[in-house]
């Protein structure tokens, strides 16, 4: 996986980052008495740079063909085509355990696990991020099942170090989904560049804040190897963890089959 973007994980219901106040914009925490206010960044010192390979696309001709019918689902918010999507019956939701009740048919189940009927269109725009992503892996618990995104190829060992080196958890960490992101010194385009990333991880700090104005495009207080900081799109890092879409195929094609994380319970 590459990851989906940082942008859109935050969409995602429960996603765990290490940036309340996206999560509070999104409605998915509450906002503290008198407005979110970002803690200090911690003090910045040079790291060593840990290499990231996203995930190749999946190329299954089958597959890239249901992806685009999901797309197409999702932009029309067609619930009665979804659920011919998804397996009626076996649909698993998994945080710490499967949530899923094997009584409901799986469309419901994933209504719940994304917030499907959320009134601001949240769970529809999670579909599209879905149908958008081309990776996809199998899932060790699940023979057969495909989730996505993939995860990253990373050294585990280096990346460990790096988070003893750094006092630092793995969801602190995005990576880019392209060479040679843009680091600016505000957060905005208009800004200045500072320097360019290459594919290695990246510490995101907690003090990033939300944009006052919703249209105004996310950007991430970052520190680079080289111990300064800047600032990212949102759009242009993805984070380590996160919820996936697992798939399965069947004779009679693709299906959605199951969803890890989700809305909290």
């Amino acid at each position: 996986m590459r990851r989906l973007p940082f942008a859109a994980v935050l969409t995602l219901a429960a996603l765990t980052l290490p940036i309340a106040p996206a999560l509070a914009q999104q409605g998915q925490l509450p906002m503290p008495p008198g407005g979110y206010h970002p803690p200090p960044a911690p003090p910045i010192k040079p790291y060593q740079p840990v290499a990231v390979k996203p995930s190749g696309a999946f190329n299954d001709s089958g597959f890239i063909a249901f992806r685009k019918q999901l797309g197409d689902v999702a932009a029309h918010k067609d619930r009665g085509a979804l659920a011919k999507m998804v397996v009626a019956q076996s649909f698993f939701w998994m945080q710490d355990k499967n949530l899923a009740d094997p009584h409901t048919p799986g469309i419901d189940v994933l209504a719940k696990a994304i917030s499907l009927d959320s009134k601001d269109g949240s769970g529809w725009e999670i579909l599209t991020g879905y149908a958008n992503e081309p990776s996809a892996a199998e899932f060790p618990q699940q023979k057969g099942a495909f989730c996505a995104p993939a995860d990253p190829i990373i050294d585990p060992a280096a990346f460990q170090a790096l988070g003893k080196a750094t006092g630092t958890e793995p969801l602190e960490w995005g990576y880019p989904s392209v060479d040679s992101v843009e680091v600016h010194a505000g957060p905005g385009p208009n800004t200045p560049v500072t320097e360019k990333l290459g594919m290695y991880m990246v510490h995101v700090l907690p003090d990033t804040a939300p944009p006052s104005d919703p249209n105004t495009p996310l950007y991430l207080h970052v520190a680079t190897p080289s111990g300064k900081t800047g600032y990212v799109d949102a759009q242009a890092l993805s984070p380590l963890g996160g919820d996936q879409m697992c798939y399965v195929k069947d004779a009679s094609g693709w299906k959605i089959a199951g969803y890890l994380g989700g809305a909290a319970q």
